[in-house]
Formats: structure tokens, sequence, C-alpha cells
């Protein structure tokens, strides 16, 4: 199953993101016409933030070990507790059904949107990811593409490359979460603000080469 994740808060017409993604699931239905395909889109249905009461069944989680998503239940005390597993639980069970995860992801202010930490607060809860038999991460197998996008310029050699918080924080949350390095994809538009922002004027080129060569990366990586 392919889930399929957008956290761009523009329209499709603006997005940089939105319009990768799309290119990925238009050439992964055709490569796998008979899978399955979820689409989240965390703009137009926003994942709640967590709670106190998330927290609190967690902790309590964590001190019995690792247990399994179908054995939480049983250990929820409260009304409110029971509301955030509720939510919870769904987006779990999404995430470990996924073959491939695609996620939508632009660069907000120098690290990922809200929209996208919201749901990643939820999934990662206390031994939902892991196997409770012997505690290998049930993400093992799961292929991760990651579409980036920057309004500037943020690659290696750039000036503001150490401005990019939003690549390392996505290779270390994945990375602990047990996906291995060969199964995590980041693909990065960049300079996608060339035709507003007067700073970038003269990079044209530059950016048109950046969104053909991520095109082309997620073309590959969706047929393979």
């Amino acid at each position: 199953m392919l889930l399929h994740i957008d956290s761009s808060a523009d329209t499709t017409a603006d997005s940089v993101t939105r319009q990768l993604t799309e290119t990925f699931v238009r050439t992964w239905h055709t490569a796998h016409r008979t899978a399955d395909h979820r689409h989240r889109d965390l703009s137009a249905e926003p994942v709640e933030p967590i709670t106190p009461a998330y927290t609190t069944l967690g902790r309590r989680v964590e001190r019995e070990g690792f247990v399994p998503p179908a054995k939480v239940p049983a250990l929820i005390e409260t009304a409110a507790e029971r509301y955030e597993w509720d939510l919870t639980h769904p987006y779990i069970a999404e995430l470990l059904a996924a073959d491939t995860l695609l996620l939508g992801v632009p660069m907000y202010n120098f690290s990922i949107p809200a929209t996208l930490k919201a749901w990643i607060d939820r999934v990662t809860f206390p031994g939902a990811l892991t196997d409770p038999d012997t505690g290998e991460t049930l993400l093992r197998d799961t292929r991760v593409v990651v579409v980036m996008a920057r309004g500037g310029g943020y690659g290696p050699g750039t000036p503001r490359e150490h401005f990019d918080f939003q690549t390392p924080y996505l290779k270390a949350y994945f990375g602990n979460l047990g996906v291995p390095p060969e199964n995590l994809h980041l693909v990065a538009a960049e300079l996608t603000r060339v035709d507003v922002l007067p700073q970038l004027a003269g990079l044209e080129h530059l950016a048109a080469v950046s969104l053909t060569r991520a095109r082309a990366a997620l073309t590959a990586l969706a047929a393979a």
C-alpha cells in the first residue's frame, strides 16, 4: 500500500511538493495498478496536537515495556486517554500497513510544517512501531520517499546550507525509527520561489534544473 501524505498549506496550483507527489503517484499507479493508495492532506484535515492525556498514557505504556497497539486499550484509565488513543491508533495502523510512505514536505522557517510534526507526534506512540517479541522496528521494510521543496538554496556549498534543519531532522527521525538508509529517499527541489523573490533573480536556470532533477528522481523511485 502507498500512504501518500501532503503537508503543504498551499493548494496544488501553488505547491511544488503537491505537484511532485502527484508526479510520483501517477507513475506509481502505472507501475502498481492493483495496489492500494491512501492519501492524507494534513492541511485540509489537520492532525490534532497531542495533549497531557496522550503523554500520560504513553508513559504508562512505556512502564509496561513493548506493548502492541492491540493491548493499549487495556491500559487506558480515563475518558481523555480513550479519546487520545482513538485519535492516534488509526494513524499508526495506516502507517504500519504501508509498503511505501510518500511525504510532501515544504520547508517552513528552515524546518518542517507544524501539520506534519503533529502527525509525527501522533504516530510515534511508545512501542507502537516496535515488534513486541523481538524489539525490532516494524518499519524495517518500509520505503520512505520524502519530497522536499525550498524557496531558496540550501544545498551543499550554498551560503544557507547550515540553515537547513529539514533534511537532518527527517534523516534523524526515520533513522531512529529503524528505517534503513537504503529505504529512505529524500528528494529536494530548490529555489522554488525564484519567480517571486527579487534576491533570487538570475537563478532561474538553477531552479529549473533542480525541479527537473527532482521530477526525474521521483519518477524513477515510483517506477521501481
